[in-house]
């Protein structure tokens, strides 16, 4: 097993402590770029082995917690070597009505281990105080948990509201929570929807892409 190799191992048991040490060496030798493309596939195997039941939350959250550890050491050498593109920024949040944030702070967490900002608002968020810190934030993603399905309903007000302000095609909308599907997504004309943590991050990067390729065309 070789050194970049051990990093992933260590990321993947949560192992902070030599994966620091390691990335810290490993800089010096190796693109940045390089070290986060090894870690994504790692994470990866992490959630594909979470999803099995091979591992478990613990297991899971601990892994997230060293890779955003590693982020921090990482992500200004991007900056400086002009080698990454910013991430957008993503405000995400339970609805208004729904206590229940252990979801949505999977998602937070994953999303983060990847590489997002994340602006977490926390539980029983007002539609109108999402709208606000979205703007605030200049956040291009507002992410919206809801695990009852009393509360479903409020998903549907912070998409209706952002009509109403003219503001629809600023932000892209993804939804999720236990009693979500896609067909709730459909219905309520958001962009997407995500069964658990890890399809978010997939979710997103497809949307980063799609902006990406808009951008380009505008360009032209």
């Amino acid at each position: 097993m070789n050194r970049r190799e051990k990093l992933v191992q260590y990321v993947k048991d949560g192992d902070s402590s030599n994966a620091l040490t390691l990335v810290k060496a490993l800089v010096n030798e190796v693109e940045p770029k390089e070290i986060i493309d090894d870690l994504a596939k790692g994470m990866r195997e992490v959630g594909e082995s979470f999803e099995k039941s091979e591992i478990f939350l613990p297991e899971m959250m601990l892994a997230s917690e060293t890779l955003i550890e590693i982020m921090s050491i990482l992500k200004p050498l991007f900056k400086e070597k002009g080698g990454e593109e910013e991430k957008i920024k993503i405000v995400i949040a339970t609805v208004k009505g729904d206590v229940h944030e252990i979801g949505k702070n999977i998602v937070s967490l994953v999303l983060k281990a990847n590489g997002y900002e994340v602006v977490d608002l926390g539980r029983n968020v007002d539609p109108l105080d999402i709208i606000n810190s979205a703007v605030l934030n200049n956040a291009q993603v507002i992410g919206l948990s809801a695990l009852m399905t009393t509360t479903m309903p409020s998903q549907k007000e912070v998409i209706t509201m952002l009509k109403d302000k003219g503001m629809r095609g600023k932000f892209k909308v993804i939804v999720g929570g236990a009693p979500v599907s896609s067909d709730w997504a459909t219905e309520i004309e958001a962009d997407g929807y995500a069964k658990d943590a890890f399809k978010a991050v997939k979710l997103v990067d497809d949307i980063v892409k799609k902006l990406k390729e808009e951008k380009e065309r505008e360009d032209k």
